[in-house]
């Protein structure tokens, strides 16, 4: 397994950010692809030159960040569609065949309308990665493993996939990310290294999509993120979990919050290193 970071994690610039990731020892980056440096709009000279600032720091793109926000899968929305699929062509042009995203949140029961539009928006998504030999993932934490892998298996596609965030899966559904592993295992082909905690259980629709299922909007409150290592992720058995399916590709560092991300940054990459090596 290798070690990502997430670029805007840094919260400076794209070039800096590399220099300083590649200084702590990451092999791969993972992008957002709504910046000033990658964009659906992107020209080929462009991306030429992305490539080339890559290269030039030794390092090669774990996966881009499509994350448009959730409403295109309830709403079906065609430019928000192409625009992801855009990404997804981007991506292969940069060198990566993954690009993650939130899709909201699977309901239960399967007989309704959100569920019927998000089957329809997903699946036509995980088709168009499909002709492209590319992995549409969907990140964990919204609902349990167990609720995800039957949403996927029901798409038919192998287009889609799983980028597996064990730290959303703790601090949102409740869900433990080692059975996860195992549960996703046919899915995973990238993985987020973030640790956190649930300080209150929560319904996460009223998190991540509540207006579309008649919901008020929830506190993000009831979760807290937390530097590698003081969460509640159990990392020893999740690293195992993850070799024992077979898992060779990136555990891509996410830091979201924090004073002073460099250092949480560095922090996790000296976590994460030792135990890959017992791994």
């Amino acid at each position: 397994m290798k070690i990502g970071v997430m670029a805007e994690s840094f919260r400076l610039d794209f070039s800096d950010a590399l220099k300083v990731a590649k200084k702590l020892g990451a092999s791969g980056i993972q992008a957002y692809s709504d910046t000033q440096m990658i964009f659906p709009a992107m020209t080929a000279k462009q991306i030429v030159e992305v490539r080339s600032m890559m290269s030039d720091n030794g390092l090669e793109f774990s996966a881009l960040c499509g994350d448009f926000g959730c409403d295109m899968y309830y709403t079906r929305d065609r430019k928000s569609i192409d625009k992801e699929k855009r990404i997804m062509e981007i991506a292969k042009a940069l060198g990566t065949d993954v690009v993650t995203t939130h899709i909201g949140v699977v309901p239960e029961d399967f007989d309704c309308p959100q569920y019927e539009s998000m089957h329809e928006v997903c699946r036509e998504l995980a088709e168009f990665a499909d002709s492209v030999g590319g992995h549409f993932a969907v990140e964990t934490g919204p609902e349990r493993a167990e609720l995800l892998k039957k949403f996927l298996d029901g798409l038919g596609s192998r287009g889609v996939s799983v980028n597996l965030d064990p730290a959303n899966l703790v601090m949102c559904a409740g869900d433990d990310p080692v059975a996860a592993v195992y549960t996703l295992k046919d899915y995973i082909v990238h993985t987020h290294a973030k640790d956190g905690k649930q300080l209150k259980k929560v319904d996460t629709k009223t998190l991540y999509c509540p207006e579309y299922y008649g919901l008020q909007k929830g506190d993000w409150s009831c979760i807290e993120e937390t530097p590698l290592g003081r969460g509640n992720v159990d990392w020893d058995n999740y690293l195992k979990a993850l070799k024992d399916i077979g898992y060779d590709g990136y555990l891509t560092v996410e830091r979201e919050v924090g004073e002073d991300p460099q250092a949480d940054i560095a922090l996790a990459i000296s976590f994460l290193t030792p135990k890959l090596k017992k791994a």
